[in-house]
């Protein structure tokens, strides 16, 4: 099954200097995405606490805007800070699997004009 393909004799060299800069920016971002993953795992106990720190101010505003009764705001309080090590459990797994991607996104669109 061959087939003939008619190419037109118009040079392309706009577009192969545009596909050449995509190519240059999709390694950069690339790169950016390695540099942004060794970086977390040198700084994994920064991030620990970071989340730890999130996790305290999040489940308390968040406990207080959705339980209006006070008994049960104390205790799902109460439950909410016992399974405090579990939730940091999937927050770093969370993070390590989607903060790279989401941090060199963000970037990129920063500096896209």
């Amino acid at each position: 099954m061959n087939k003939i393909i008619s190419v037109s004799s118009q040079p392309v060299t706009n577009l192969s200097t545009t596909s050449a800069r995509a190519q240059l920016e999709a390694e950069r971002v690339q790169e950016i995405l390695i540099l942004l993953t060794s970086m977390m795992a040198r700084e994994e106990a920064t991030i620990k606490l970071i989340i730890d720190c999130l996790y305290d101010i999040g489940y308390v505003n968040l406990i207080n805007k959705k339980v209006r009764l006070r008994p049960l705001n104390s205790l799902a309080k109460f439950i909410a800070k016992r399974s405090k090590p579990v939730a940091k459990i999937f927050a770093w797994r969370w993070f390590i699997k989607n903060c790279p991607q989401l941090i060199a996104k963000w970037l990129y669109v920063k500096v896209s004009f």
